[in-house]
């Protein structure tokens, strides 16, 4: 057993002293050693996060805005979406369950644009709405 961790322990260091010379011989020809490469984003959004959501929701999309019968939230323009208070979310909520399901992913582009953004405790009600329009629509 003693042995086999040995045999390891000098496979690991005689790789690794390998992988430092071949690095030295690239810096001495004038060819920088490889940098570690991070994988690109996917390509399509997973659906899991809000910025991802914000980002697709905003991806090619004309810039006209859209009103849904909600002018009066153009009033909380550049409120932080903690800072609302419980009757601000109700007038949000009452809004959005009054929307039609396929009308939801376009009043949420348009309060992007208006830059109005969504309460926090009502943003997973409506990613899953969201979420499911595009499976709809796939």
């Amino acid at each position: 057993m003693i042995i086999l961790v040995i045999a390891i322990v000098l496979l690991g260091l005689v790789t690794y002293y390998f992988h430092l010379r071949d690095q030295k011989k690239q810096a001495a020809a004038g060819n920088p050693p490889a940098q570690d490469e991070t994988p690109a984003p996917p390509q399509e959004c997973c659906g899991q996060h809000l910025v991802c959501e914000r980002d697709s929701l905003l991806a090619g999309v004309s810039k006209t805005i859209e009103y849904y019968d909600d002018e009066e939230l153009d009033d909380w323009k550049n409120t932080p979406a903690d800072q609302y208070t419980p009757e601000q979310v109700e007038h949000f909520r009452d809004i959005f369950y009054t929307l039609l399901p396929s009308d939801v992913p376009g009043w949420v582009r348009s309060l992007q644009l208006r830059q109005i953004e969504v309460p926090e405790s009502l943003r997973d009600e409506i990613l899953l709405v969201v979420n499911e329009q595009r499976n709809i629509d796939k």
